[in-house]
């Protein structure tokens, strides 16, 4: 038995009775399409596909977008502890969020309420500080009850006054709190009397006193828990039903100093995420910079996501760094001592969360309030690295150690941020030599990408590593994205022998501090709404199955001719200077030729930037600006030759050669020098997402000349730099709009019909189950919606409608709406 099948005691969400599918997208369309297409379904209900466990489907949680502070985490008030720093973002100050009537300053010295709590604020006689929470301010309903705190320190008779206001006026009674001496934590309840998203939190001071750790906790927090989460978002990730947790990132986890706390280090400032300062009183814990720009708290911790899933019925995955940063940073840490103090905090991880309460770190466990172990059977190590060889050296170091002591333990490896390149290609041979049990991938990619790569996993090595889909999305929150994530999930439960998880990401996104897009929950200060993606996300996750029955469909034609389009240059963070740009016909024909003698009149500026004509070259100087596209010729250009010169002046990365332009969303160019001059890749990009074709290692020299040639031959693309082939590809794998997959009860024997239909025509079917017994009755779901419709906080057009299908028999035939997915429980007799 595998070690993930141990975890088979959850229960199953297959939709059963008239209940099916409560999780159906529907926008209203035409009952009579024009276009229609027809296809066929054979089921072949007597074979057996692979069996697919509880926890193939989960959720990636990552304090990115205010994820946690601000978001899940339902402290109502921001920079609690007065620990916001320059090294968070170069805007804070630790008053930031924080407004001062009277005297008030920042302090960082002895008196401090904790070593690792270093900043405190000294507050004047008669003064008073205000909190303006997130968002808009502080929300609060009618009627709800809030809890107040704070460590506060001043002589003894010092009465601190507490008041909720808003523009309009009072929100609650005031509170009074009597100090009685040196630091100590006080509390106070406020019962909202109206409800607004404006509230503002009030502390003054009769006296002299030092405050930190000024909190407002809502007392309605998920399953009413203390230092808990913020309830309407915890329940729509419940409401998926996911099989595992995945925590705490991402790029938090191997990015920033792996150091020690330390006067030297600066304490708190920049340090990569480490399980130990998330845990025991909340008041001892650290705050640290968060790599997406802003401040973490910590109070929502180790302990909080361990308990998170068990409430969830999730499978805790905890990742933990493997002294190789990633995302960008591209350095491996040669320190033994320190490799070794890391092994020995994943070692004790593993403590916290199964020892019993008799050790070390299961006692502190208990002390938190858990004496029953979490059960983790399953931890990662490292996120993301960019250097293969280096990550895997350290990888082996974690897992040697911890599979001696934990042989029950699965430790899970990673091949890299991209879906494939020299990176990919390198970490999986390493892998898979390396006998690794698992191995995540990550890849965001356009939509078409995922309707071109269903198959994906079709070739993979059934005895290899098994596949942990940790990090995936379309690169959109519109309906298309969503469209395109349903067709792929299809094939990734096709192949559920090898993709044992698998998450979207990233899961939250506070609307007023967003620093990646797409997500599946978005939120405000009031108010919390499920995206296209996540209601694709909810229909697969509650309805899962037990095993795959095997199924084929009919294929669409395929309609693509040879690769067309006019050509382009661009930049991005960058100043370069362009030089001799010539496009000729297979025959030898010039369809352009420009050595910007007579100026820059035949380019057409798309993107930003500041192009100008200096010396004879076409020059972008504006090193900020991102993607800067210039674009020149015919968009039916087909079967030609693009040569240019180019020279990088300045910036952080290299140039980018456009070619099979459409429009300003559809194109393909030769990244050089991308990813910080780290890397080089073909990108395509398909209405705004975009997809790599291929990638490898490399970086442009500044001031240095390079000949670039870019060949197209219908669907084929050779690649040339300083006269010797850098690469080559054919785009000419279809992007497949329909697709489909059928999976098993295996208590009940029905089957679970899930079809993808992603285009503007209705899919007319003929369904073939064999000799199958069935009931002429099943219950369907089906989402369908305008390609670019988005779910907002007012208009939710991706919603589910159910309904009931009568004419099932062991051939029928059902026509799928355009643009649509469809969920149809057959009832086997």
């Amino acid at each position: 038995m595998s070690r993930i099948a141990r975890h088979r005691s959850r229960r199953r969400a297959v939709l059963t009775g008239t209940a099916l599918l409560t999780a159906a997208f529907l926008l209203p369309v035409p009952a009579h399409a024009e276009a229609v297409t027809d296809y066929t379904i054979t089921v072949d209900t007597g074979a057996r596909g692979p069996a697919i466990d509880d926890t193939m489907y989960g959720v990636f949680f990552e304090d990115i977008n205010r994820a946690a502070d601000g978001g899940l985490y339902a402290e109502l008030v921001q920079n609690r502890s007065f620990e916001y720093s320059t090294a968070d973002h170069a805007s804070y100050t630790p008053l930031t969020s924080w407004s001062v009537s009277g005297a008030a300053e920042a302090v960082d010295d002895a008196g401090r309420l904790h070593e690792r709590n270093r900043t405190y604020l000294s507050l004047g006689a008669g003064s008073s500080v205000t909190n303006a929470g997130y968002n808009t301010g502080i929300r609060v309903e009618q009627g709800k009850r809030y809890d107040f705190s704070v460590w506060a320190r001043a002589q003894a008779g010092t009465a601190l006054t507490v008041t909720l206001k808003d523009a309009a006026g009072t929100l609650a009674d005031s509170r009074k709190v009597a100090v009685r001496g040196g630091w100590a934590q006080y509390k106070a309840t406020f019962t909202a009397s109206r409800t607004s998203n404006r509230g503002r939190l009030t502390v003054a001071t009769s006296a002299d006193t030092a405050l930190d750790m000024v909190s407002l906790f809502p007392r309605e927090t998920y399953r009413n828990q203390p230092n808990g989460l913020r309830k309407d978002l915890a329940e729509k990730i419940a409401a998926l039903k996911p099989g595992f947790l995945r925590f705490p990132g991402g790029c938090l986890v191997n990015t920033g100093s792996m150091e020690d706390y330390s006067e030297a280090s600066g304490w708190q400032r920049k340090r990569a995420y480490q399980w130990k300062d998330t845990v025991g009183p909340v008041e001892e814990r650290a705050t640290n910079a968060n790599f997406w720009g802003y401040n973490q708290s910590y109070g929502l911790g180790y302990y909080e996501y361990f308990r998170f899933a068990e409430d969830i019925g999730a499978m805790p995955l905890p990742v933990v760094p493997a002294l190789v940063t990633g995302c960008g940073q591209n350095r491996a840490v040669d320190d033994e001592a320190l490799l070794q103090r890391h092994i020995q905090d994943t070692l004790d991880l593993i403590e916290f969360a199964n020892g019993p309460r008799t050790s070390t770190w299961g006692g502190l466990r208990a002390e938190m309030g858990h004496p029953k172990p979490f059960g983790l059977t399953h931890i990662a190590v490292g996120n993301e690295e960019n250097l293969p060889h280096e990550f895997f050296a350290r990888f082996q170091r974690f897992r040697a150690a911890i599979e001696a002591e934990h042989p029950e333990i699965t430790v899970i490896s990673n091949s890299g941020p991209d879906d494939a390149g020299t990176v990919f290609d390198t970490a999986w041979r390493l892998n898979r030599e390396g006998g690794v049990d698992m191995v995540d991938e990550h890849y965001y990619n356009s939509p078409q990408w995922f309707l071109q790569n269903n198959d994906r996993y079709d070739s993979y090595d059934r005895q290899g590593p098994k596949v942990f889909l940790g990090e995936y999305a379309s690169q959109g929150n519109a309906w298309k994205n969503a469209l395109a994530e349903a067709a792929y999930m299809t094939g990734l439960e096709r192949n559920a022998d090898v993709v044992k998880l698998a998450s979207y990401a990233p899961l939250l996104a506070n609307e007023d501090y967003v620093q990646w897009r797409p997500d599946m929950i978005w939120f405000n200060n009031r108010a919390s709404w499920g995206s296209a993606n996540y209601e694709v996300q909810k229909l697969f996750m509650n309805n899962v199955g037990d095993r795959v029955v095997p199924s084929r469909a009919s294929g669409t034609p395929d309609v693509s001719g040879p690769l067309t389009g006019a050509v382009g240059l661009s930049t991005w963070a960058t100043s370069a200077a362009y030089d001799d740009v010539r496009v000729t016909s297979a025959d030898g024909a010039t369809l352009l030729s420009d050595d910007f003698s007579a100026g820059a009149d035949r380019w057409r500026h798309v993107g930003g930037g500041n192009w100008t004509v200096q010396d004879g070259r076409y020059v972008q100087t504006d090193e900020a600006a991102e993607n800067t596209l210039v674009t020149a010729g015919d968009p039916e250009w087909r079967d030609y030759d693009l040569r240019v010169t180019a020279e990088k002046r300045s910036g952080k990365e290299g140039f980018l050669i456009a070619f099979g332009v459409k429009d300003t969303g559809n194109y393909y160019w030769w990244n050089l020098g991308g990813w910080n001059n780290t890397q080089s890749a073909v990108e395509q990009a398909v209405d705004g997402g975009k997809s790599t074709l291929i990638t490898k290692p490399g970086s442009i020299e500044t001031g240095r000349e390079y000949d670039i040639e870019v060949k197209v031959r219908g669907r084929q693309v050779t690649l040339y730099l300083d006269g010797e082939e850098w690469g080559s590809f054919t785009d000419d794998k279809p992007a497949e709009p329909f697709r489909q997959v059928v999976t098993e009860d295996a208590r009940t024997g029905d089957l679970l019909l899930k079809v993808v239909n992603a285009q503007p025509s209705e899919a007319r079917t003929s369904v073939d189950l064999g000799s199958a017994r069935v009931s002429s009755r099943a219950p369907v779901t089906t989402l369908a919606a305008g390609p670019d419709e988005v779910n907002t906080e007012t208009d939710t057009p991706v919603t589910p409608v159910t309904s009931t299908f009568r004419g099932v028999a062991p051939t029928f035939e059902y026509t799928f709406p355009p643009h649509s997915v469809t969920f149809m429980k057959i009832d086997r007799r």
